[in-house]
């Protein structure tokens, strides 16, 4: 039995996430708290294995609790968030600080949909209570990772990277390390449309490449990092000798758009010029298309089961034998990078 503590100032949503959560066999809301400091004492008495987090809330935003939380007692905390273009830096600044997760704050057009939603909430508190939980450290001068400098990389290379359930850390992680001369990087991330433009900003200022959210037209060039909108498929195409970004916006593969799946097999073409990594994520998105790179001639790395927070897509691709190598998270960029060097 999965234990939820619920973090919210709102009785209505307190109520409501306790109806909803409570509809699982296998999950069990042990208390709701009005705000972190009541939180802080549940905590202590009650234990959880879960704790669903509000942002907003008054006495003490839900940022502040949580890094405090995450530094003194780390614990599988998932979001709960309003799916805005004003809430969503404080989401990825959550996930940053090592919330698993976050759910759409229950509306009246989400509770139209209820049986979805529902899904979704017992699935996401499901998976955060088996995800591995990491302190909160804040990256010093002294702790920033070493750059890979002065070396030449093999001219016509692409990296590309697939991620969901922990993912936007684990990409900060191997961005943050990449040299200003590094090959084009194209990302496909798990996310909601509102959230990736953030994500892509947040990226963009800590990294020495330049990173964007990715638009149609947009050229691969070395030393630039493109991510999928929340909302579309991100795809590679070549036009005569150069590599651009197209945007499609089918289907969903994998239950997933944008899809990892999507963007790997966009890069069949380039077979040895690829060097791609699966990152931390739930399900197995990405794996199959890892696998014809790999038959195609890319490198392929999966990270590792110990520093993955969901370790499901990785694990399914060296199932398939799909990745070349297998890395922890700090390791994946200098294997990528080795690997593509002249």
């Amino acid at each position: 039995m999965i234990k939820v503590l619920i973090v919210d100032d709102s009785p209505l949503i307190r109520g409501l996430l306790t109806e909803i959560l409570n509809q699982a066999p296998d999950i069990k809301v042990v208390g709701a708290a009005a705000d972190p400091y009541q939180a802080r004492e549940m905590i202590k008495s009650l234990n959880p294995d879960v704790l669903t987090l509000d942002i907003e809330m008054p006495k003490m935003d839900g940022i502040s609790f949580l890094r405090n939380l995450m530094r003194l007692r780390p614990m599988p905390v998932v979001m709960i968030s309003t799916l805005t273009q004003q809430g969503s830096p404080a989401t990825i600044e959550a996930l940053e600080i090592g919330a698993v997760d976050f759910i759409a704050k229950p509306t009246s057009d989400v509770t139209g949909q209820l049986k979805g939603y529902t899904q979704s909430v017992h699935e996401k508190v499901r998976i955060a209570a088996k995800a591995r939980i990491r302190s909160y450290k804040v990256l010093t001068s002294q702790s920033s990772p070493t750059k890979i400098k002065n070396i030449e990389f093999k001219s016509g290379s692409v990296l590309a990277i697939g991620a969901s359930t922990g993912g936007t850390e684990a990409i900060k992680e191997v961005l943050i390390r990449l040299p200003s001369n590094a090959p084009p990087v194209v990302v496909t991330q798990h996310i909601p449309p509102i959230f990736s433009a953030s994500f892509a900003l947040r990226m963009d200022r800590c990294c020495v490449v330049k990173v964007k959210e990715a638009q149609t037209g947009d050229e691969l060039l070395s030393g630039h990092v493109f991510i999928a909108p929340g909302d579309k498929h991100l795809i590679v195409v070549k036009k005569g000798t150069k590599l651009f970004c197209e945007l499609a916006d089918s289907e969903p593969v994998n239950r997933h758009k944008p899809a990892v799946d999507v963007l790997f097999d966009s890069l069949l073409p380039l077979g040895r010029a690829v060097y791609a990594a699966l990152l931390t994520g739930m399900g197995s998105d990405g794996a199959k298309g890892m696998l014809r790179l790999r038959q195609a001639g890319a490198y392929t790395v999966a990270q590792d089961e110990k520093t993955s927070v969901v370790w499901g897509m990785p694990r399914a691709a060296i199932e398939l034998q799909a990745a070349c190598d297998v890395a922890p998270l700090q390791e994946v960029t200098n294997t990528l990078l080795t690997a593509c060097k002249k």
